[in-house]
C-alpha cells in the first residue's frame, strides 16, 4: 500500500518502510509527525481526496535534521570583480512507520 502526502510545498509518494527527506520540520530526532494524505493505492483502485482523505492516517518518525550538499553560486564581471556565496538547504529525514487506510 501506498500514499500521497503533502508537506512543506511538495508531494511525495510514499509506502511504509520508506525514508524521505523532506523540507525542514520542527521537532527533535525520534519525535513522531503526521502527514496530510492525498491519495491511497495500492489495494484495487485509488483512494483521492478532496483535497484530502478523511479517516486515513501516514505516520513517520524523525532519524535526522541535517542540511543538504553546499550549492555554490558564483559571479564574474568583465570589470574585475567576484563573488562566491553557498547555500545549504536544511532538510528532515523521515522513517514512514505506518500507513493506514
Amino acid at each position: 500500500m501506498y500514499a500521497v502526502i503533502r508537506t512543506g510545498g511538495k508531494q511525495y509518494r510514499v509506502a511504509q518502510g520508506d525514508r524521505v527527506k523532506i523540507e525542514k520540520l520542527a521537532g527533535d530526532v525520534g519525535g513522531k509527525v503526521n502527514f496530510d494524505v492525498l491519495l491511497v493505492g495500492g489495494e484495487g483502485e485509488a483512494k483521492v481526496g478532496t483535497p484530502t482523505l478523511a479517516g486515513v492516517t501516514v505516520e513517520g518518525e524523525i532519524v535526522a535534521q541535517d542540511k543538504h550538499k553546499k550549492v555554490i553560486h558564483f559571479r564574474k564581471k568583465k570589470e574585475g570583480w567576484t563573488k562566491k556565496r553557498g547555500h545549504r538547504q536544511p532538510y528532515t529525514e523521515v522513517l514512514i512507520t505506518t500507513v493506514r487506510a
